[in-house]
C-alpha cells in the first residue's frame, strides 16, 4: 500500500498524462509532415499500429521514470536529463515492440529519429513553461520588494538568490552580485548580473537604488568582512549576513536568519579550526570540574565540554543567581550528561575539598578569578586572595586527588603586569609551577573577550542606548580581542596539548584600537560617531596600559602543532612563591586593613621582578583615590 501510494499520480500528473498523449500524436504527425509533407504518408504502412502502441506505451514509460512526480515549477538541468532518458527509453522499447510484432518493413528511420527529437522538445518545453510561468510571477512580485545586492557570486550566493526568489516572506529583490573575482564580472547567475567588486559598491548602489547588501561568503575572514562593511558604509547601505550554507540545507532561509553585521564579524580574525579528535580523547568519559562556571568564560567552557560527553561535569561558582540560570541551560541542552552545579567559594578550603573529593576530577578548568582591572586596583587584597590563594587552593587539592590536568585561565595582562589584576594572575601562573605533583599544570593566556560579562562592549551598548557619550580612555589605546566561543575552543585545544609547566598563548590576531571598536559599534547601531553619538576620552585609569604585551623577556617561546597556539617556558624566577604565600596569608589575616593593601603591593613587587607597581602622581594608593564620576572603557 505504501509503495502504491508513492507511485500514485496527483491531479496535475493526470493532466500532464493526457497532455503527453496529445504530444505523442503531435510529434509523430509532425515528423511525418517534415519528412513526407504529409502527416499520413503512404510510405509509412503501419502508421496506425505505431501510433496506437506509442499512445499506450509512452505514458507508462514516463510514469516509471518519474515524470509525473516531479515539481516542474522547480525544473532544472537534472529534470531535463530525466526527460531525455524517458524519451530515449520510450523510443527503444517502442521500436523493439514494433519489430517483435513483425512490423519490420516500411519503417522510415528518419521519421523515428525526428519523432524522438520532436517529442523530447515538446515534453521538455511544456514542463519548462511551468517554471517560466512561475518565474514570471516571481519577477512581478519582486518589483515591490527592496532591491538588494548579494556579495559573493559563488555557490552560497546562488543558494541565497534562489531562496530570495522562492520565499515570498523575504522582502528582498536581488538585482545584482558583487564579487572580487574579475573573471565573473559581466556574467549572469539565473539572470542576475555580476556587477563588479567590493570597491565598486559605492558606485553601483545609488544607480540601482540599493539600500541593503547581503554577504554570502561563508569563508570570508574578518578582514574581508571589514572591507565589505566599510564599502557598504561608504555607499550608505546596510550590510547583512546569513547563516553558513550548511545550515541553509537544513531548511529554507527565513527572515530571522538575515541579520545585520555584528561587531564580532569585524574582528579581522580567521575561523578557528581545532583538532576535535584530540580534544574528544581528552574529555570524553572524563570527570571535569570547572570553577567560575557561572561567568561568561566558565559557562562557555561548560557548554563546549558537555558536547564531548564527559562522565560527569561539575560546575562551581559562588554567584547563586548566575549559577541557577547556568544549571537550567545545561540541563536542557545536555540531558544525557551528568551535571552538577554547585554553589561554593574557592577560598573556603573545607567546602572546596568536599566538592572536589566528591567528583575526583580528571581535569580541572580554573576560570574563577577577579578580572576587572580598575576595580581590582581599588580592592587589591580581595584580588590577591581570590586570584592567588584561590588558585593555590584548587591546584593543591587537584594535586592531592591525582587529577590528570589542571588548566588555569590566565590573561595577557599577566605579561609585565602593571595592574593588581595582572600581577595576581602572573603570580597564579608561578604558583602552579611549584606544586610537586603528577598533575600536569597548564596556564592559557588570552586577551579581552567580546561579549563577556566584563567586556567593554556591554558598556558601549549601554552608553549608546542612553544617547552617549561613549567613553574611551585614550585615542591610541589598543587591546587584543577574541570571541568567547573562539577563546574556549583554543583553551580546550591547549589543555589537551600540554605536558605540564607550560604557559600557552592563544593567537589573538592584531590589536584593535578601542576607539575604532567604539566607532564601529556606534555605526552598527545606526548612528554616526561624533555627530549622533559623541566619543569622549577620559584618560587611562589606574593599572591600565596603553598597549598589552604578549610575553616578557624571561620567557622562551616555541610553536606548537596548532598554528593558533604558542608555547612558553618560564625562566627561573628569583624567589620561591608557595612558601612565601603561607607567610603572607598569615600576615594578611593579622594585619590592620590599612596595612593590607601595602602588603599586597610589596609582595607582588618582591615575587614578580617584571611587575610595574601602579602609583598615582600624588603618591596615594588607588584605595585612597576618589573613583571617577563616569566609567570609562577598558
Amino acid at each position: 500500500m505504501t509503495r502504491f501510494s508513492t507511485l500514485a499520480i496527483d491531479k496535475k500528473g493526470h493532466a500532464l498524462l493526457l497532455l503527453d498523449v496529445l504530444l505523442v500524436v503531435a510529434a509523430l504527425l509532425g515528423s511525418n509532415y517534415l519528412r513526407f509533407d504529409d502527416p499520413f504518408p503512404a510510405d509509412f504502412p503501419h502508421l496506425s499500429q505505431w501510433l496506437l502502441i506509442d499512445i499506450l506505451l509512452t505514458p507508462v514509460v514516463f510514469f516509471f521514470t518519474g515524470l509525473y512526480r516531479s515539481a516542474w515549477r522547480y525544473a532544472s538541468i537534472t529534470d531535463l536529463k530525466v526527460i531525455f532518458t524517458a524519451v530515449a527509453a520510450r523510443t527503444i522499447i517502442l521500436l523493439s515492440v514494433f519489430l517483435f510484432l513483425g512490423y519490420d518493413r516500411g519503417i522510415p528511420r528518419s521519421v523515428i529519429i525526428m519523432d524522438a527529437i520532436l517529442l523530447l522538445g515538446l515534453v521538455g518545453g511544456v514542463r519548462l513553461l511551468t517554471r517560466m510561468r512561475r518565474e514570471f510571477r516571481q519577477q512581478k512580485s519582486l518589483r515591490n520588494k527592496t532591491p538588494v545586492l548579494i556579495i559573493g557570486a559563488g555557490d552560497a550566493g546562488e543558494i541565497i538568490l534562489r531562496e530570495l526568489r522562492n520565499n515570498r516572506t523575504l522582502p528582498y529583490n536581488p538585482v545584482g552580485f558583487i564579487d572580487d573575482d574579475a573573471s565573473k564580472w559581466g556574467h549572469r547567475i539565473h539572470g542576475v548580473p555580476v556587477l563588479g567588486g567590493t570597491s565598486d559598491i559605492p558606485r553601483i548602489a545609488p544607480r540601482r537604488r540599493i539600500s541593503d547588501a547581503i554577504i554570502a561568503i561563508p569563508s570570508a575572514s574578518g578582514m574581508q568582512l571589514t572591507s565589505i562593511y566599510k564599502a557598504c558604509k561608504e555607499a550608505g547601505i546596510r550590510s547583512k549576513t546569513v547563516p553558513p550554507v550548511s545550515q541553509l540545507f537544513e531548511g529554507r532561509l527565513s527572515l530571522s536568519q538575515i541579520r545585520n553585521v555584528e561587531l564580532e564579524d569585524l574582528l579581522g580574525r580567521d575561523t578557528v579550526n581545532v583538532e576535535m579528535e584530540m580534544i574528544r580523547a581528552n574529555l570524553t568519559g572524563k570527570r571535569v570540574l570547572i570553577t567560575g562556571g557561572a561567568g561568561s568564560i566558565g559557562r562557555e567552557l561548560a557548554r563546549q565540554v558537555a558536547e564531548f560527553g564527559p562522565e560527569r561535569l561539575v560546575v562551581l561558582d559562588r554567584a547563586e543567581n548566575s549559577m541557577y540560570f547556568t544549571e537550567l541551560e545545561l540541563r536542557k541542552r545536555f540531558p544525557g550528561v551528568e551535571i552538577d552545579c554547585v554553589v561554593g567559594d574557592i577560598l573556603d578550603r573545607a567546602r572546596l575539598g568536599e566538592v572536589m573529593e566528591a567528583c575526583a576530577p580528571h581535569i580541572v578548568f580554573h576560570a574563577a578569578a577577579y578580572k576587572h582591572v580598575p576595580m581590582m586596583e581599588a580592592n587589591a587584597v580581595e584580588a590577591f586572595k581570590n586570584n592567588v590563594f584561590g588558585t593555590r587552593n584548587v591546584a593543591e587539592k587537584a594535586a592531592e586527588l591525582g587529577a590528570d590536568r589542571f588548566v588555569l585561565i590566565s590573561t595577557d595582562k599577566a605579561v609585565n603586569p602593571a595592574s593588581i589584576m595582572g600581577g595576581t594572575k602572573r603570580l597564579a601562573e608561578l604558583v602552579l609551577q611549584e606544586i610537586p605533583s603528577r598533575t600536569r599544570f597548564i596556564s592559557v593566556r588570552f586577551g579581552n573577550v567580546l561579549g563577556s560579562d566584563g567586556s567593554v562592549i556591554p558598556l558601549f551598548k549601554k552608553q549608546i542606548a542612553e544617547g552617549g557619550p561613549v567613553t574611551v580612555t585614550h585615542p591610541e589605546v589598543t587591546r587584543y580581542f577574541m570571541t568567547i566561543s573562539e577563546a574556549v575552543q583554543l583553551v580546550l585545544q591547549a589543555g589537551s596539548m600540554g605536558s605540564g609547566g607550560e604557559v600557552f598563548l592563544l593567537d589573538m590576531g592584531q590589536p584593535i584600537k578601542i576607539v575604532d571598536l567604539a566607532r564601529n559599534l556606534i555605526e552598527l547601531s545606526g548612528f554616526r560617531p561624533d555627530e549622533d553619538i559623541e566619543i569622549v576620552f577620559t584618560g587611562l585609569r589606574p593599572g591600565e596600559k596603553l598597549h598589552e604585551e604578549l610575553y616578557h623577556l624571561g620567557e622562551q617561546w616555541s610553536a606548537t602543532a596548532h598554528q593558533k597556539v604558542l608555547k612558553f617556558r618560564n625562566g627561573a624566577h628569583q624567589t620561591a612563591v608557595v612558601p612565601r604565600l603561607k607567610l603572607i596569608e598569615h600576615g594578611l589575616l593579622n594585619s590592620a586593613a590599612a596595612e593590607m593593601d601595602g602588603t599586597v603591593r610589596r609582595t607582588l613587587i618582591d615575587l614578580i621582578p617584571e611587575f610595574q607597581s601602579p602609583r598615582k602622581p600624588d603618591g596615594r594608593t588607588p584605595l585612597q583615590t576618589p573613583l571617577p564620576a563616569r566609567a570609562a572603557a577598558v
